[in-house]
């Protein structure tokens, strides 16, 4: 009951919104550098994101990743802090969970999957709550560009390797060289009409 409660309350927070996608949670600021249709080119400053790894497929992990975050967020931390959150929430498949003492950037292969929240801009590293999840790590994003092609229905893992199949080759088309694995981020709870939400597909290049 405690989670269905979490997992609410953090669609409430994230999307501020209703049925018919209205949100009112904040964004990482960008730059667009390029508009073509669905695709964008972006600059994104550097941000600091609350991060879970779980082995696991996605459907499987997406549900408990997300709990654990909206945990932190709502307060399991040292300083029993709770954090605004902006959008959207990121997911990537990566290879290693990630420990305690080694907060990388992970590739998308592999058995696991890593879900982070982005924190508002007013955090670091430094004054950040600790979590007291030991699952939960906080980890700078740098700044960096992004290419992204946006599409709306289900964030079903199927959509979100169709789509990243179709950026990739929109990347090679433009000549662009992607330095990461395809990120997949959500912007809507998921009781928003699915032809009215906002999803995105992430990839860094140079």
């Amino acid at each position: 009951m405690q989670s269905l409660t979490l997992l609410v309350l953090s669609s409430l927070l994230l999307a501020g919104c209703s049925v018919l996608g209205n949100r009112s949670a904040p964004e990482p600021p960008y730059t667009v550098l390029q508009s073509d249709g669905e695709y964008e080119v972006r600059r994104y400053e550097p941000m600091i994101v609350a991060e879970t790894v779980l082995n696991g497929d996605y459907r499987s992990t997406s549900g408990k990743a997300f709990g654990k975050l909206s945990s932190y967020i709502f307060g399991s931390n040292r300083l029993n802090t709770e954090i605004g959150m902006t959008s959207p929430v990121l997911q990537e498949r990566t290879g290693e969970k990630i420990g305690m003492t080694a907060p990388v950037i992970q590739e998308k292969e592999g058995d696991a999957w890593a879900m982070s929240f982005v924190l508002p801009p007013e955090y670091t590293l430094e004054n950040a709550p600790e979590p007291l999840d030991a699952d939960v790590l906080l980890r700078e994003i740098p700044g960096a560009r992004v290419a992204v092609i946006r599409f709306s229905g289900l964030h079903a893992e199927k959509n979100i390797e169709k789509h990243a199949g179709r950026l990739l080759l929109w990347l090679n088309r433009q000549g662009y060289r992607a330095v990461s694995s395809p990120r997949a981020a959500s912007y809507d709870p998921p009781w928003t009409i699915p032809f009215l939400r906002r999803n995105e597909v992430m990839i860094t290049i140079e």
